[in-house]
């Protein structure tokens, strides 16, 4: 044999033999802080945490951890079959084959793109009671810096309590310790970008071991952590006056513990803006949408998410806090509030245009790119004389620049600064003292309550900030004063209800998001990722009456659910989905058909009768309100054409509101007896749109609206040589028509006439069968209504 033979025959065993020992080898394994230093800020003890902490760890014995591979291959393992030894477990892990990460990062695997995340993959663990984690699988792709993950421990038919360090990759993060309760566990898990290993060790006292030291029991789990850079971000500010002494109320012991300045708000807004997004991140999932959230601004700066980082002033990305100084004095801003609470104040205002003024100046917000701010004013106070807190508003809201959520800085006191605090802040029963702190809304008796509702109240208007109304349930309905049993295994005692926390809590006993809410935020901007498909730049929604009753809806991007208020309805209590779980918005329908029955067939009997009212939302993010369904159906919807044929009017854009204004409508002369053919349209249009003239064959002219703005108008010639025709209209419309671009059979597309980037935009093209026949709408001083009258 050729020696270039043998040597590529010992090539191919070596690597056969190399693959074979790796195959064992692995189944044996298996803000802006501010420059300004308050005194106040930083407590005059060496404490490095807060009395709720300090209280948490006494209570706790470390497990033994497993620092060294000899550590953990030692000794015997109760639930180990036989008494067989721990299996040997790699100091290093092995990172995936690059074939199963590009499976695992494909569009059809990423857990953001289906529902099988919930499915848990079988990972390594040193003996049957080795913690397992139920809430997401081994390899998965998350998108949040800070994971929750709940599980079980030991056997769950036979519970016990005891408790769960989580070590991080590469120790890239202290170790952190976690209560298990009933063998039932929640942590939260920071995540540094990329591949994180790491491992869970459970412990007990009421676990025998054979040399009488507590046995530790450990897995693992692999999960990939890719932040997001691509979505607009959700900015995180704190309001302070121009004179403020730059802090918030505050117990004196926990003044004296941890301070009450603003670089502890700044930590502790931090800690809880990242339980938001765990919990947000959560709810997603459980709704089939995978961990698709939003994401923060983020700077390299001093960590907060550990107070270790602060003895050794470890530098880490953390969500930004941006500080900004208000132009009001701390009296100004507590009165303005104090008047819409509060009668014998003689000064009114509006906090949330004070704060949508001051970020509208910070962040300078440019055309079609929204800023999206939650807010917070450090200068709330509580005023026991006059039993109400001043200088706070819970509101959420915004334009088409700013999408804003403001709250106070009243419940701060008690909120936690840094993971190791979550439990302890939110098992806390210290009942509040109204001598120095508000008790909000009678709701927040003790430490951890007071903590629900700043937290969760705040959460519920940043809820409104991307979109969201009231619900029937869920954060947008109070059920945030239950927020804490997202982040607890067990429950404490509520000064609220007066009765004894829940022992063992399920995801039915814990704080949600409504499904609606959900069903938004899959389609926001804030919530979009990288492996999203592009979709059409129209996010509209359009309504077509048509023959026998029923109503056509398009949308270029696909829709999404449709709501249905029968009368007498301030919430959404029924509603209809389009989507398909499996293929998201390119499996959505652009064209459906509705009949008033199919609808009120979806109603409890005695809403049936009941006026209707039904707002169809796209996968677009856009969404079109019927306010009578039934008016949609009825003769005033349908016109008889001079040709004849009937014809249908379809949904109109603007409010037609204007002083004075007053229908107009023109049928296109192709439907008249005789036909004439059409050559020009003359746009009239100014800062908005005035009117349109169809001009045709002989000098015959209609005018749709006035002939206002630019002297004359713009011509928009038709090619009739090659037969060209009006396929539709492009407009940019709000509570008026703001601009019109034309489209016609050739392709072609005039330029938008009056103002191009008002309102916002929709594309009125007959849904497939049907033609223009004409326009109708309402002109004022300009148009203010437009629609389409289509015939088949």
């Amino acid at each position: 044999m050729p020696s270039f033979l043998k040597d590529l025959s010992l090539r191919r065993r070596s690597k056969a033999s190399i693959k074979t020992a790796e195959t064992r080898e692995t189944s044996n394994s298996s803000g802006d802080t501010s420059s300004n230093d308050n005194a106040s800020d930083e407590p005059p003890t060496n404490n490095k945490s807060s009395s709720t902490l300090n209280s948490y760890l006494d209570k706790q014995s470390p497990p033994t951890t497993l620092g060294s591979q000899k550590s953990r291959s030692s000794g015997h393992l109760p639930g180990l079959r036989n008494g067989s030894k721990t299996p040997p477990v790699n100091g290093r892990p092995r990172m995936p084959s690059a074939q199963s990460q590009s499976q695992r990062y494909s569009l059809a695997g990423m857990p953001s793109q289906n529902s099988s995340d919930s499915v848990p993959r079988q990972s390594p663990a040193t003996s049957a009671l080795a913690p397992r984690v139920l809430s997401v699988s081994d390899g998965s792709w998350v998108h949040q810096k800070v994971l929750l993950i709940y599980g079980e421990a030991a056997d769950k038919a036979r519970p016990i309590d005891g408790s769960l360090n989580v070590v991080h990759h590469q120790d890239a993060f202290p170790q952190t310790q976690w209560p298990v309760s009933d063998s039932v566990f929640k942590a939260l898990v920071y995540l540094n970008p990329g591949p994180n290993r790491l491992r869970l060790d459970f412990t007990s006292p009421k676990l025998s071991s054979p040399n009488g030291q507590m046995q530790v029991h450990s897995s693992w789990i692999n999960i990939n952590f890719l932040p997001l850079i691509s979505s607009p971000p959700l900015q995180l500010c704190i309001l302070v006056a121009k004179d403020s002494p730059e802090t918030y109320d505050a117990t004196p012991e926990r003044i004296q513990k941890e301070g009450n300045g603003l670089n502890t708000a700044i930590r502790k807004f931090r800690m809880a803006a990242y339980l938001w997004q765990a919990f947000t991140a959560e709810q997603m999932n459980r709704n089939g949408f995978g961990r698709r959230c939003y994401r923060y601004e983020e700077e390299w700066q001093p960590g907060t998410l550990t107070y270790r980082d602060l003895e050794v002033g470890q530098m880490r990305n953390e969500a930004k806090i941006h500080v900004i100084r208000l132009s009001q004095t701390v009296k100004e801003i507590q009165d303005l509030d104090l008047a819409q609470q509060y009668e014998p104040a003689k000064k009114k205002g509006d906090l949330f245009g004070i704060a949508k003024d001051a970020v509208r100046a910070y962040f300078a917000p440019r055309p079609g790119q929204p800023q999206y701010v939650s807010c917070m004013f450090l200068d709330t106070h509580w005023d026991k004389k006059a039993g109400t807190v001043r200088g706070h508003a819970a509101l959420g809201g915004g334009d088409d620049t700013i999408k804003l959520a403001i709250f106070g800085s009243h419940c701060l006191q008690s909120y936690p600064s840094h993971i190791e605090e979550v439990v302890p802040a939110l098992t806390d029963c210290t009942r509040t003292d109204t001598n120095y702190v508000a008790n909000d809304c009678n709701e927040g008796g003790s430490n951890w309550e007071s903590a629900n509702i700043g937290i969760g109240a705040h959460l519920h208007e940043t809820g409104h900030l991307f979109g969201c109304p009231h619900q029937e349930s869920g954060v947008m309905l109070r059920d945030y004063v239950r927020l804490n049993r997202t982040f607890l295994s067990r429950e404490p005692y509520s000064t609220r209800t007066k009765q004894q926390g829940l022992r063992q809590l399920t995801p039915k006993d814990e704080c949600a998001w409504h499904r609606l809410d959900t069903l938004r935020f899959r389609f926001h901007p804030c919530f979009q990722l990288p492996t999203d498909t592009a979709m059409s730049p129209d996010p509209s929604v359009q309504v077509w009456s048509v023959e026998d009753g029923s109503v056509l809806v398009t949308a270029a991007t696909g829709i999404a659910w449709i709501e249905l208020f029968p009368e007498g309805d301030d919430l959404c209590h029924h509603w209809i989905e389009y989507l398909d779980p499996n293929s998201g918005p390119a499996g959505a329908p652009r064209q459906i058909t509705l009949t008033e029955q199919s609808l009120r067939q979806n109603l409890p009997q005695d809403k049936r009768k009941k006026k209707l009212k039904v707002k169809i939302f796209s996968c677009g993010g856009s969404d079109h309100e019927v306010e009578d369904f039934a008016q949609l159906t009825s003769k005033v919807s349908k016109t008889k054409l001079p040709d004849g044929r009937p014809g249908f009017r379809s949904s109109k854009l603007g409010f037609s509101q204007m002083e004075g204004s007053q229908p107009t409508e023109v049928i296109l002369g192709s439907h008249h007896r005789p036909p004439r053919l059409l050559k020009n349209i003359r746009v009239y249009h100014g800062n908005s749109l005035d009117g349109l003239e169809f001009i045709y064959e002989g000098d015959y002219s209609e005018l749709f609206g006035k002939r206002g703005g630019k002297q004359g108008g713009d011509d928009f010639p038709l090619d009739t040589r090659k037969g060209e025709l009006v396929m539709g209209f492009y407009l940019r419309a709000g509570f008026w028509i703001d601009g019109i671009q034309i489209l016609t059979s050739t392709g072609r597309r005039s330029e938008v006439y009056g103002n191009a980037t008002g309102g916002s935009g929709h594309t009125l093209i007959p849904p497939r069968g049907y033609s223009i026949a004409g326009v109708y709408g309402t002109s004022g001083p300009w148009l203010d209504g437009f629609g389409l009258i289509i015939t088949r």
